[in-house]
């Protein structure tokens, strides 16, 4: 009973739009409470929930995302791929895809890609006569690459909820970016083929030459980053500052960072870091009031009772964490959900790295879904289009990313061999 009538009031709290950290926070200290626990343990419980050196990579790779951001790094992405295959056929759709590719690699936030990247693709490419709900569609389906392709904000708090290695998920979630992205490039093509007089442009070598050499400082930042990483070289931690760093001086190299700058980008990193840290905290009051009831075990019951097959239970974990993503910031979702689904999924013996990237990808979904999906909402205030028009843009790109999602579902291999590969 108690439990229910938790949950009814955190629901009750979402609903009303009270700030997930505090809709979490003010049930669970009831429940503390009135449960005779003192409030001592609930401060202790809160702080152990962000006393975690992986989670330092978080502020330090939000860091890297709003300095790439304020360093026009975005536009010398375009310029390149637009350079480089301006004359294909739908070109602009591939080189919003390749951009939000190679952002990934400094921006692990779907959110601040799809708004920074939005303002410079949709009105390149509504000039050269696309129109404006595929062009809104493409640039949100590509900004969920970003949160999969390492290093990623998400990734990093499965890790420290799941007690999993960083460098491990991040590994594993390297191939399943890329079949996002492919998959969006297939989704291009088919409708490139039913197009006509869509404006392509010759191909400039000079300009090429140029562009090459512009993108070059970027280009490197994926290698030090995930290089490091994966190279053993840095922990994610250490890789996350040292990308910091690298980024902050590409901005005062190309003078689109200046000191002044520093301040707001400083503001918008800790703006960022704290709404995080607070829903982090929460959980962990939250995770010990589940722990004390037994909730894992018993949800754990319920769904053996519900199947005994794989399958169907990662089947039933994405439909859920669809709708859920679909309503509920993605860092709530995971406090959530995975110190109760997991345990479930090693029961019926899934490798918690798979289900991590599988939880990750059925989140950035979620996203892209009504009534709530995040991105929608980012990007209607930066293409001037209502919501439900960004919604119709964005839908016939779901196939693809539903057909990666089911890849990923039945072939775990597709998430595990990279890792495993490298020894991790």
């Amino acid at each position: 009973m108690s439990m229910t009538l938790l949950a009814v009031a955190i629901i009750a709290l979402l609903a009303l739009r009270v700030p997930v950290a505090f809709a979490l926070l003010g049930p669970c200290l009831t429940y503390v409470t009135l449960n005779g626990q003192s409030f001592g343990l609930s401060v202790r419980e809160v702080t152990g929930a962000i006393d975690s050196f992986p989670l330092l990579a978080v502020p330090l790779f939000i860091l890297v995302g709003v300095v790439a951001n304020h360093a026009g790094i975005a536009d010398r992405l375009f310029d390149f791929a637009q350079s480089l295959i301006g004359r294909v056929k739908g070109s602009l759709g591939y080189v919003n895809i390749g951009v939000s590719l190679g952002f990934s690699w400094m921006s692990g936030s779907a959110l601040a890609d799809a708004a920074g990247l939005g303002k410079v693709e949709v009105p390149a490419m509504v000039r050269k006569g696309y129109s404006r709900r595929f062009s809104v569609g493409i640039t949100a389906a590509s900004s969920l690459i970003g949160p999969v392709m390492p290093p990623s904000i998400p990734a990093v708090i499965y890790a420290s909820i799941a007690a999993v290695s960083t460098g491990a998920l991040f590994a594993a979630s390297v191939v399943p970016a890329f079949l996002l992205a492919s998959g969006l490039a297939v989704a291009v093509f088919v409708w490139a083929r039913r197009q006509s007089g869509l404006k392509a442009q010759p191909f400039d070598r000079a300009r090429l030459r140029t562009a090459s050499r512009r993108v070059l400082g970027p280009a490197l930042a994926p290698v030090i980053i995930l290089g490091g990483i994966l190279g053993g070289l840095f922990t994610p931690t250490e890789a996350a500052a040292v990308g910091a760093a690298y980024v902050l001086v590409l901005g005062f190299a190309y003078r689109t960072v200046r000191p002044r700058d520093l301040g707001a980008i400083l503001r918008d990193t800790a703006s960022t870091t704290a709404s995080i840290t607070l829903i982090l905290g929460a959980s962990g009051l939250l995770a010990w009031i589940l722990a004390r009831e037994q909730v894992p075990g018993a949800v754990a019951e319920f769904m053996l009772g519900i199947t005994d097959n794989q399958v169907v239970f990662l089947l039933l974990v994405n439909v859920a964490l669809i709708l859920l993503g679909a309503v509920l910031e993605t860092t709530s979702v995971l406090v959530i959900t995975v110190p109760i689904l997991l345990p479930i999924a090693v029961e019926f013996g899934v490798d918690p790295l798979h289900f991590g990237v599988l939880t990750i990808v059925n989140l950035m979904i979620g996203l892209l879904t009504p009534p709530i999906g995040a991105v929608l909402y980012v990007l209607s205030p930066v293409t001037k289009l209502p919501v439900h028009e960004v919604f119709r843009g964005t839908a016939p790109f779901l196939v693809p990313l539903v057909a990666v999602l089911l890849l990923i579902t039945f072939v775990p291999s597709v998430v595990t061999f990279l890792p495993t590969a490298l020894g991790l």
